[in-house]
């Protein structure tokens, strides 16, 4: 059975996606989490059930917030001095290429564009291709091949063009 924890990281994780719905099955356990549903349910094969309300992942989100304005500034400040931070949109590992045997999605030089992937994301076995969001050259890759990476964290810099 899931912890109480790894439970509000799933709703953590699926809150900050572009996910809608999620059913996973663990061993003995069956959960299904839905955005804007009022309730996530965890059923074990014993057929009991828990419920966690949804006020606990909008608490979550507001904790999340909380910390976004310090990671802004950080950015702000850089792209003051022409860049900018491409940070990560969730919690995972960070993986600089598609799968080992590939080239890495971008190096220092090379020259995104908006909707450029750079690396992927993993987060709870799904894999998530992060965007540059912006038109320009990496400047500095901030992160390790393999890396557990942070909401908010800085990836890259990207001198803008």
């Amino acid at each position: 059975m899931l912890s109480f924890d790894e439970i509000k990281q799933l709703i953590q994780l699926i809150d900050e996606s572009n996910l809608d719905e999620l059913k996973l099955e663990v061993d003995d356990t069956k959960i299904h989490l839905q955005k804007n549903s009022g309730a996530v349910t965890v059923i074990p094969q014993k057929q009991s059930s828990v419920a966690v309300p949804a006020v606990e992942a909008a608490s979550q989100v507001t904790e999340t917030a909380a910390a976004a304005p310090a990671q802004t500034s950080e950015a702000e400040s850089t792209s003051e001095a022409g860049l900018e931070v491409i940070t990560s949109p969730m919690v995972g590992t960070f993986y600089a290429a598609g799968s080992p045997d590939d080239a890495p999605y971008v190096q220092v030089g090379s020259k995104v564009s908006a909707s450029t992937v750079v690396c992927v994301v993993e987060a709870m076995k799904l894999f998530n291709d992060i965007t540059a969001d912006v038109n320009g050259e990496i400047a500095e890759i901030l992160v390790s091949n393999g890396e557990l990476v942070e909401y908010g964290q800085p990836l890259f810099k990207v001198r803008k063009q």
